[in-house]
């Protein structure tokens, strides 16, 4: 394995994360700032699933730069995830996002309405491979965020793959699992991340990159039907 230092990523001081924050404009704005908020107060235990500020920014960003008018995200949460998705859907544009709990997106219902974007973002409450499989089963979708529970990650790609447009973008969250996804007994969440891991690395109708964002971040690209990852 390559191990030259120079090649790395830089590890990020909570200084240095502070300074890109700000650099790449990527503090969240007050109404994401008091969703994180609300989120820590109702749910405490949970609250470190709301998306990390530059996961938040990158969301948006990638939306945009896709033009994006067609998005599934797999786990709702209190609704961070989805503001950004959907600010930065083009006109018409909408976004379809699943969870199980009625009561936490209660909240992301609230704030959603108040960004002014609940009128491109559908839930749909019930399992989310369900719903997946309801939806057409043709290639359509220009990006699908992945951020539920970790065992079902393999279940929710295999569902999404099909239907993703060429060119169209999967992303998958906590694809590093605080670095638990290395260790040689780990729990099982992580080890449902590392099999997964292990599955989209295989998987010849994608082009994928790893990323060291927040948690750790899969982007994977959908190949046209007549071709094969490299």
């Amino acid at each position: 394995m390559l191990r030259n230092e120079t090649l790395r990523s830089i590890a990020l001081t909570p200084e240095l994360h502070d300074y890109l924050l700000v650099q790449g404009r990527m503090l969240p704005d007050p109404l994401l700032a008091e969703l994180a908020e609300r989120t820590r107060e109702a749910i405490p235990d949970q609250a470190h699933m709301v998306v990390a500020p530059e996961e938040a920014a990158l969301l948006t960003f990638l939306v945009r730069l896709l033009d994006a008018r067609t998005i599934v995200e797999v786990g709702t949460f209190t609704g961070s995830s989805s503001l950004c998705l959907a600010r930065g859907l083009a006109p018409g544009g909408s976004l379809i996002t699943c969870d199980v709990s009625a009561e936490w997106t209660a909240l992301a219902r609230e704030f959603w309405t108040r960004a002014g974007v609940a009128d491109r973002i559908e839930l749909r409450l019930g399992p989310a491979v369900s719903t997946l499989r309801a939806l057409p089963a043709e290639p359509h979708v220009d990006l699908a965020f992945i951020d539920a529970d970790k065992p079902g990650y393999i279940d929710y790609w295999e569902e999404l793959v099909p239907r993703m447009r060429p060119g169209g973008l999967i992303l998958v969250d906590n694809t590093l699992f605080s670095g638990q996804v290395i260790d040689e007994f780990p729990g099982v969440k992580a080890a449902a991340v590392h099999a997964f891991n292990e599955h989209a690395r295989k998987d010849e109708r994608v082009e994928l990159v790893l990323l060291p964002v927040a948690d750790g971040l899969t982007l994977a690209r959908r190949l046209p039907a007549e071709a094969t990852s490299f």
